[in-house]
């Protein structure tokens, strides 16, 4: 029986630290920063629609530090992250900070405009495209979240649910 327990807390546990996604990485986090010596790479510009309604560009966030996260209303990862990046727009905010959250269900707004009625964040939440998976590399796990420095670069690409004190050090780190 405690042999079972532990089998399944394993399981449960590796299900949620691997993020959701048919290619995930073998790792609980893929994390790629710049290499020493080697300059971080620019992130490409997007225009994309906000669930209100707006366009929202990335480049109209060039000076302030960006939580660029893709993300779906299925992914469990991701659901845990929400509360913790609607507290980091609320905490960093005038300190030159946003999120970006770029959902990739394919549903579309039919699954994301009920899920954020529901959670109410306060950054834009935006629907993402094919276009937007190619600039970005690809995207072959979810959550994957971007951290892209006032100069517009990424700094560091996580693949997988990280925890909250790391994401709170990154960005305490770049403001």
């Amino acid at each position: 029986m405690h042999k079972l327990f532990l089998a399944a807390l394993a399981a449960s546990s590796l299900f949620l630290l691997s993020g959701c996604g048919d290619s995930a990485p073998s790792v609980a986090t893929e994390v790629a920063e710049a290499s020493e010596g080697e300059a971080p790479k620019p992130a490409p510009d997007f225009t994309l629609e906000a669930v209100d309604g707006k366009q929202v560009k990335l480049s109209d966030y060039k000076g302030q530090v960006v939580l660029l996260n893709f993300w779906a209303t299925w992914c469990g990862p991701c659901k845990i992250e929400m509360p913790w990046f609607i507290e980091f727009q609320r905490k960093y905010k005038d300190q030159g900070f946003t999120v970006l959250a770029v959902s990739l269900d394919e549903e579309g707004w039919e699954v994301v405009r009920p899920y954020a009625e529901n959670l109410k964040p306060n950054f834009p939440l935006l629907l993402g495209n094919d276009q937007i998976d190619e600039r970005f590399d690809g995207i072959v796990a979810l959550p994957t979240t971007l951290i892209i420095d006032k100069e517009g670069r990424i700094v560091s690409r996580h693949t997988g649910l990280i925890s909250k004190s790391d994401y709170e050090s990154e960005i305490e780190g770049l403001l």
